[in-house]
């Protein structure tokens, strides 16, 4: 088994030569500003307790910098995602997702020889433990996927023991390639449980995207060729999905982290944190609004009912909790679905005529403009997993499988951080004061 080991020196943040001044009670506290190589600055709290007694709320964490990072950087205003310095339309349009893993994983761009290699690692280690598969089927054949990637990535602990030692960095280096070359393998075998169809084995004589695509679709009783350009639109999927700053799901994994939890448990807890609906399950829910509206006559409706502020309906797909402006992934997924679409002679299909037309319509209408309401990735993302024939319930699986590399690549950042504490966030308590117990029969 042979795995490559690199060494990055960790990125501090610059040097503080600027300060906050908080007024409180009269008294004045100077708190550090930190200046990030891009994006804004930052005032650091973490002495404000033992200071002045106080600490800051900050619900949903939408203005708190929990770590410092020098992996993804997002401009929500600007529309811009950089993954170690280069944009994501660059990487999904030039590289490829095995390649973009090694550059979030180490830092640069690999040399030939370099991807040759990583890629050789993960093909060779696609394979699941063959026990692995008893556990699979003790699950009902109604279980969700995401139920099962759940269950099995944190059961993997249990199979491969010998890599969950996060003081080693030799064996953090092996749980890494273990996530990132089964989670396919566990990915497909999730689904193939869930219709009922035989486990199909990893093959190494295909690359990554389409490996996947052969896992889920083929069966024995025929041959199954894998189309390069279904396989490119699969890839892209991974690719613009592979990380995304501190989202809740990657938060999940750094807070699991920071109390030593192995491996397999934050990838784990990863997972069940992008299986809610307002996080990995968005691309579902925008294919069923799409379903919902049904045909282009309709659009003016929903769009009304989009406006009414006594109406709960949302556009799905449009908007972003970070973006404010057009989602760069986005760009890239249209054009996926375009291919996609057109080499399955999918010409007419309704749905995307909704899709496109609901698109039109939102850009050219100033509430939504306004708002900064544009398309984000999952806008066409669900219409390209289900024309490759992927049912709702394994859209959120495949982000999963995409976002494993991101995540590890976050967990081995922080596992590196000499300030490293365990996760323990404050409140606003607003529950009742002290008071005594009264007995049963005195109440």
């Amino acid at each position: 088994m042979i795995f490559m080991l690199h060494h990055l020196e960790r990125t501090d943040m610059a040097d503080t030569r600027k300060t906050a001044t908080l007024t409180l009670d009269g008294k004045t506290y100077d708190l550090p500003i930190h200046s990030p190589t891009v994006g804004p600055d930052v005032v650091d709290i973490r002495k404000l307790y033992a200071q002045a007694g106080v600490f800051t709320y900050d619900p949903g964490f939408t203005s708190t910098a929990a770590c410092d990072s020098a992996i993804t950087f997002i401009d929500g205003e600007e529309g811009v995602l950089l993954h170690r310095g280069y944009p994501i339309g660059q990487l999904a349009a030039d590289s490829h997702y095995l390649e973009v893993c090694y550059l979030l994983l180490y830092g640069e761009l690999p040399s030939a020889e370099q991807l040759e290699l990583f890629e050789t690692t993960v093909t060779k280690h696609t394979m699941i433990h063959e026990q692995m598969h008893n556990f699979f089927r003790g699950f009902r054949r109604d279980a969700h996927p995401m139920a099962t990637m759940v269950g099995v990535v944190g059961a993997m602990s249990a199979f491969y023991h010998d890599s969950t030692d996060i003081n080693d960095t030799w064996q953090r280096e092996v749980a890494s390639f273990r996530l990132i070359a089964k989670m396919p393998t566990i990915a497909a075998m999730a689904y193939k449980y869930s219709i009922g169809q035989p486990f199909v084995y990893p093959r190494n004589d295909l690359d990554y995207a389409s490996n996947f695509l052969n896992m889920c679709f083929s069966v024995p009783a025929e041959d199954y060729v894998v189309d390069p350009i279904l396989a490119r639109a699969m890839d892209r999927i991974f690719t613009l999905h592979a990380d995304h700053e501190q989202n809740a799901s990657t938060s999940t994994v750094r807070l699991a982290s920071s109390s030593g939890a192995n491996p397999f448990a934050c990838i784990a807890a990863g997972i069940a944190c992008l299986w809610g609906p307002a996080h990995g399950g968005a691309n579902q829910a925008c294919l069923e609004m799409l379903n919902e509206i049904g045909t282009v006559d309709r659009i003016p409706e929903f769009i009304a009912r989009a406006k009414d502020k006594d109406d709960p309906f949302r556009l799905m797909g449009f908007g972003h909790r970070v973006y404010k402006n057009f989602d760069p992934r986005a760009t890239v997924m249209k054009q996926s679905a375009d291919e996609v679409l057109e080499l399955l002679g999918i010409h007419n299909n309704p749905i995307l005529q909704v899709a496109k037309e609901l698109e039109r319509e939102a850009l050219e209408d100033p509430y939504f403009a306004e708002k900064k309401l544009f398309p984000n990735v999952d806008f066409y993302s669900g219409i390209i997993l289900e024309a490759m024939g992927f049912p709702t319930s394994m859209f959120t699986p495949i982000f999963a499988l995409s976002r494993t590399v991101g995540w590890i690549s976050q967990w081995k950042e922080q596992l590196s951080d000499p300030d490293l504490k365990i996760g323990r966030p404050r409140q606003l308590y607003t529950g009742a004061t002290a008071r005594d117990y009264v007995e049963v029969e005195d109440r």
